[in-house]
C-alpha cells in the first residue's frame, strides 16, 4: 500500500511513477534545491509521465523524436518557448540523471531545443501619460521636501532614461567613490551603467529646474554626511524598491491606467525620442546600450506609434490590412 502523501512536500502528489520520485528525492535531499524548484521539476516530470503512458512506451524507452514531438505538441497547444524550454530543462535534467544511474544510453532530450518565443516589446508611456505623471503634484499631505524629491526623480527617469540603479547611485558632488552625479553647471548626468561603463546624458531645463527644488530642501531630512543625492525618512540613500514603490503610487494618483515602474520611464524617454528624431544611434549613446541591436526594439515602438497615428488619421486606415 502507498503511503499517503506528505502536504509538505506537493512534488508527491506529481510523481506517478517511481524512477520519477528517486530523482525528485535526489533534486531534493542531495542537490538541496529550493522547494519551489523541485515543485517546477515536478510538474514537467508529470507532462512527461502522462505523453510517455498515452503513446504507451516506458520512461527509459523514449527516443528524441518523441520528445521533439511532445514539445511540438505543446507548442500547438499555446505554450509559449520561454515555458516549453523550462519544461524540457526538466527532463533533460531527469535523462542526465537517468544516464549516471545506468538507466538509458542516451539522453533523448539533449539536442531538442524549444521554439523560439517573440521578444515582447517593453511598455512605454503615451506622450501625454509621461507629461501628466511629470506634472502630478501628489498627496496633500506629503511633505514639501517628498514631493519636490519624487519629482526630481520621475524627472530624471524620463527626461535622461536612466536605469533605476544609475538613479539610486547618484550623489550630490563627484567624489573618489562616487558611482554617479549631476553636473548642474554642465547639465549632465554623470552615471555607471552596466558592465562598469561610465557615460554622461543631458539633464534638461525641467529635470534641472526640479532638482533645484529637491536640493534647496534635501539638508531637511539627509543625514549628516549622507552623499546619495535621493534620501529617504531615515537620511540614508533611497533603494530601488522603494523608487518603485513611490512611482507607482504617483502614477495611480496621477490617474494613468497602467501602474508605472523605474524601466517604463526609460522605455518611454527612449521611444519618444526617437520618435522625435529617428536617430537610433543617437538613441543608443543616450541609453548606454553596448550593442545597437539592443535599441533597434525601439524601431518597433516606434513603428506602433506610426501606425496608431495612420489608424487614428487616414480616412482609409480602418479597412484590412494585407496578410491579416
Amino acid at each position: 500500500m502507498n503511503a499517503p502523501a506528505d502536504p509538505a512536500r506537493p512534488e508527491q502528489a506529481t510523481a506517478a511513477d517511481p524512477l520519477v520520485e528517486r530523482y525528485l528525492e535526489h533534486v531534493r535531499v542531495e542537490r538541496r534545491l529550493a522547494q519551489r524548484t523541485v515543485e517546477l521539476y515536478a510538474l514537467a516530470l508529470r507532462r512527461l509521465v502522462d505523453q510517455a503512458q498515452a503513446t504507451g512506451i516506458a520512461l527509459t524507452e523514449v527516443q528524441s523524436a518523441d520528445i521533439r514531438r511532445w514539445a511540438a505538441q505543446l507548442h500547438g497547444a499555446g505554450h509559449g518557448g520561454r515555458g516549453i524550454a523550462l519544461i524540457l530543462s526538466g527532463w533533460r535534467g531527469f535523462y542526465r540523471w537517468l544516464g549516471r544511474e545506468g538507466r538509458v544510453a542516451s539522453n533523448p532530450v539533449q539536442d531538442v531545443r524549444a521554439p523560439k518565443s517573440a521578444k515582447p516589446l517593453p511598455k512605454a508611456l503615451a506622450v501625454d501619460d509621461a507629461v501628466r505623471l511629470a506634472e502630478h503634484h501628489g498627496d496633500e499631505g506629503n511633505a514639501p521636501w517628498l514631493e519636490a524629491r519624487d519629482a526630481a526623480i520621475v524627472e530624471l527617469l524620463y527626461g535622461c532614461g536612466l536605469r533605476v540603479g544609475e538613479l539610486v547611485g547618484l550623489d550630490v558632488i563627484a567624489g573618489a567613490g562616487a558611482r554617479g552625479w549631476i553636473d548642474l553647471d554642465g547639465a549632465e548626468a554623470h552615471v555607471l551603467g552596466k558592465g562598469s561603463k561610465r557615460r554622461a546624458t543631458p539633464v534638461g531645463e525641467k529635470a534641472l529646474a526640479a532638482l533645484g527644488r529637491w536640493l534647496a530642501l534635501r539638508g531637511q531630512v539627509a543625514a549628516a554626511a549622507e552623499p546619495a543625492l535621493f534620501v529617504g525618512q531615515r537620511g540614508r540613500r533611497l533603494s530601488a524598491q522603494s523608487i518603485w514603490q513611490r512611482l507607482r503610487r504617483r502614477s495611480l494618483l496621477a490617474g494613468l491606467a497602467t501602474p508605472v515602474h523605474p524601466h517604463m520611464l526609460r522605455h518611454s524617454f527612449a521611444s519618444h525620442v526617437l520618435q522625435s528624431s529617428g536617430d537610433l544611434r543617437a538613441v543608443q549613446e543616450l541609453l548606454g546600450h553596448a550593442s545597437i541591436a539592443t535599441t533597434q526594439v525601439y524601431t518597433r515602438l516606434d513603428f506602433q506609434h506610426l501606425a496608431r497615428v495612420y489608424d487614428a488619421a487616414h480616412p482609409r486606415a480602418k479597412l484590412p490590412r494585407k496578410g491579416s
